[in-house]
């Protein structure tokens, strides 16, 4: 959205496509209980702040209300349920294909997450067919499980937070390597004040960046290894009563196999082991390889492919891109490069696949 905003404040014509069936879904069909991880004072886009309490934690449904009373607010264009299928070039302008719909535009911006397919490995269905498994992305809250043992998948952000829920009624397993933590409680006036403000709007936007030597240092294990733990410490996975164990790596005799050779024998799998990006729809030349992971750009800007761009790619720029203090100023730099370039008209592609995308 905050990429409309940029392109209706330099008065180019522009349209937002976006798969969901209402604006904020890529927030809405989450978890039931997920929070931001940054208090509403630092959770506004441009333009417009956050609304309650400032050092409240909104819910993931108070995000997509927001983003909602955004485009309403900024009277952005946007389509809902279009799902883009196809992105190439004809006679010098992009084409956008959605269906029977196709949409000319002398500049494309993709403005959606690095994280679009949900990543289950292959031996998962080799488990038991009476094992209910869910992806984080199916997960909304445990009424979902069985009675029973739930074994998470993962040991992140997402499968830290889910487990924590999931041991309510369950004995739980967290299965992973340990990711690391940020050393302070986000929940407290510590955290709240000085921990969040240094860690993602000092350390993640302005240190790790692509212009410093130690953002491109550590951007490889960003894109790889996702990011620390933020609101979950190891102590309060220890005092909740779940157990750690390490990463699950085959099945025997339709059960879940840990380590070199333990065998737990669970009701439920949530598998919290992450998204890939999918840019298969691109048919320009843009990406190395035959494999497309991730464009050929420098801050959204593809040289090699002038008038298309990207907002809201994991790192993009920093470590803060993928998050609101950081899709910003991407966005506004995209914009403008992009009106430098042409008036021309231009077709931001928000969800293509109503996976995610905030931007």
């Amino acid at each position: 959205m905050v990429t409309g905003y940029y392109l209706k404040k330099k008065a180019i014509d522009f349209v937002i496509l976006d798969a969901g069936t209402r604006i904020g879904d890529a927030w809405r069909n989450r978890w039931d209980s997920l929070r931001l991880f940054t208090p509403a004072r630092y959770s506004g886009l441009p333009g417009m702040s956050f609304p309650g309490p400032p050092d409240a934690f909104p819910t993931k449904d108070e995000m997509a209300d927001y983003l909602e009373a955004y485009a309403k607010r900024f009277e952005l264009p946007v389509e809902l349920g279009v799902r883009v299928d196809h992105l190439t070039k004809e006679e010098g302008r992009f084409v956008v294909e959605a269906g029977e719909r196709h949409f000319l535009a002398d500049n494309v911006v993709v403005a959606m997450a690095t994280h679009q397919v949900p990543l289950v490995p292959d031996f998962a269905k080799e488990l038991n067919s009476d094992i209910i498994q869910l992806h984080s992305s199916e997960y909304r809250n445990p009424s979902q499980l069985q009675d029973g043992g739930v074994l998470v998948v993962g040991a992140g952000n997402s499968g830290a937070e889910i487990a924590l829920e999931a041991v309510n009624d369950h004995s739980t397993w967290l299965s992973g390597r340990d990711v690391g933590h940020v050393p302070f409680h986000i929940d407290s006036f510590v955290g709240r004040h000085f921990g969040v403000p240094f860690v993602l709007r000092f350390l993640f936007h302005r240190v790790l960046t692509m212009d410093t030597p130690i953002g491109r240092k550590v951007r490889p294990k960003f894109l790889s290894q996702g990011t620390i733990l933020v609101r979950t410490k190891p102590e309060d996975l220890v005092a909740a009563g779940i157990e750690r164990v390490p990463r699950t790596v085959g099945v025997r005799d339709g059960l879940p196999l840990i380590g070199d050779d333990h065998v737990l024998e669970v009701e439920n799998i949530i598998w919290s082991t992450g998204y890939r990006p999918d840019f298969s729809w691109i048919d320009l030349s843009i990406f190395e390889g035959d494999d497309p992971m991730e464009p050929n750009h420098y801050r959204g800007i593809v040289a090699d492919e002038p008038g298309l761009y990207f907002v809201g790619l994991l790192f993009l720029y920093a470590a803060s891109s993928e998050i609101l203090c950081g899709v910003g100023r991407d966005a506004k730099h995209v914009v403008e490069h992009l009106s430098s370039r042409s008036d021309g008209d231009s077709v931001v592609v928000q969800s293509k696949s109503g996976m995610a995308g905030s931007s």
